[in-house]
């Protein structure tokens, strides 16, 4: 679930605005961003295993750095979620656009949202077949993706059988066309296309044996990851000069449509389309249930706390429906600019949530004897650089949002937020409340 909802409009579109930005040297920017996300996972990983629970991150901040510190990465976490949902529904707007290009993309935002919130109203069940059918279509696709683009770049199929090679990732401007300076200021896109990763940390309580799937899981997800979006992007540059991918809607679908494969780009679009319901999909259902356990906390209104007949928390479910709205207003009123407001804002939360997680296994290790650390069946690989690297870059990333007009709005909206939060805690009283359990 991790890999489908982490695999979603960060590749397929987000990809786009940051190949613009830093040329072929965005190949370098996912690299470290997916170093960055792998010492991440690691770090939730280690805890995961020594002390797997329900809710992961949010009971391990309230458990070794204090009940306001699970209080806020619950809520945070949530709060990531439905923007997600809103940024998913915007990619659904703007690549539906391609087949029907009259008709408003806010439309297309309601549309899904409203279906996406009725698959999640029903039943589990019905949750658990379309994610899982959403998330099979977008990964197979991105592997046919990488194979045929390999046979051009290799092989010249589609070009007359002439390999096209890697000389586009160089002459056009060079592997930093826009300098050392663009490939910074791409990088809070390509963390945004990690971010979402830490979700398997979600599963911890609930899995058989922690100590060998959690591990296995993670290892796994993050070099499965690495190979999806670096193989995909360097294809993409490898057959089109980085100044023209992405000129218009996802560049996945206009490599099909440059290579005369009409049909296939439409295809390809399809999959881009179910790719951010899938997205969509997984918001609504971690928004709801990370509500309906924020309530069950004392965290959040009781009235969230109420399951249907089905056993599916409704009542938080309709509210992670309700609140991505936002988006479709967006859609509305600023079509063009919605996905990249939405991005910034996304991606500030989740780095927030990183943050958290990175400091939290640092409390957890001081929490520690010299034997219990050396005890560790998993742990944090180069700890403590590995876990100060990415807390670097990740304050880094955030000091370049400010530097983004798109993305600043992010940087003001996102610290207000946490203080309506801090103070939601303290006047309704929640600091009395128990602790997460």
């Amino acid at each position: 679930m991790a890999l489908g909802s982490t695999i979603g409009v960060g590749l397929f579109l987000g990809s786009a605005s940051a190949i613009q930005l830093a040329g072929p040297s965005i190949l370098l920017g996912y690299l470290l961003a997916g170093i960055v996300a792998f010492i991440v996972l690691r770090t939730l990983g280690e805890m995961a295993v020594h002390e797997p629970v329900a809710g992961s991150f949010a009971a391990y901040a309230n458990s070794y750095v204090g009940p306001l510190a699970g209080y806020m990465v619950g809520w945070g976490y949530w709060t990531y979620w439905i923007v997600v949902s809103i940024a998913e529904v915007t990619a659904v707007g703007i690549y539906m656009g391609i087949w029907f290009p009259d008709m408003p993309q806010w439309v297309w935002a309601l549309s899904s949202i409203i279906l996406m919130g009725l698959i999640n109203m029903i039943a589990v069940r019905l949750f658990g077949e379309f994610e899982f059918w959403f998330s099979l279509i977008k990964v197979v696709a991105i592997i046919a993706l990488i194979a045929m683009g390999a046979a051009v770049v290799f092989f010249g199929f589609t070009n007359d059988w002439v390999p096209l090679g890697f000389d586009n990732l160089w002459i056009h401007g060079g592997f930093f066309p826009n300098g050392i300076g663009g490939l910074l200021m791409s990088l809070q896109m390509v963390l945004f296309a990690y971010v979402g990763i830490e979700m398997i940390g979600l599963s911890a309580g609930e899995a058989e044996n922690p100590k060998k799937t959690i591990p296995m899981a993670i290892d796994s997800l993050a070099w499965r990851i690495l190979i999806f979006y670096m193989g995909a992007i360097l294809v993409i540059l490898a057959i089109f000069p980085w100044n023209e991918v992405g000129q218009q809607g996802s560049p996945f679908v206009v490599m099909f449509e440059r290579l005369g494969l009409r049909e296939a780009a439409g295809i390809v679009n399809f999959v881009v389309i179910t790719a951010a319901l899938s997205s969509c999909n997984a918001g609504i259902f971690s928004g709801g249930r990370l509500l309906y356990s924020l309530s069950i906390n004392g965290y959040a209104p009781e009235k969230f706390a109420h399951l249907s007949e089905n056993g599916v928390p409704h009542r938080a479910v309709m509210a992670a429906v309700m609140v991505p709205m936002v988006g479709v207003v967006l859609n509305y009123f600023v079509p063009d600019k919605a996905f990249q407001y939405v991005m910034a804002a996304v991606t500030f939360i989740g780095l927030m949530v990183w943050i958290a997680i990175l400091y939290t296994q640092m409390r957890f290790r001081k929490s520690l004897t010299s034997a219990q650390a050396e005890s560790l069946s998993y742990r944090t690989p180069w700890w403590p650089y590995s876990s100060w690297f990415a807390l670097a870059f990740i304050a880094l990333v955030i000091v370049l949002m400010g530097l983004h007009e798109d993305a600043r709005a992010a940087l003001i909206l996102g610290p207000c937020l946490l203080v309506v939060y801090v103070a939601m805690y303290y006047v309704l009283g929640l600091h009395r409340k128990n602790k997460l359990k």
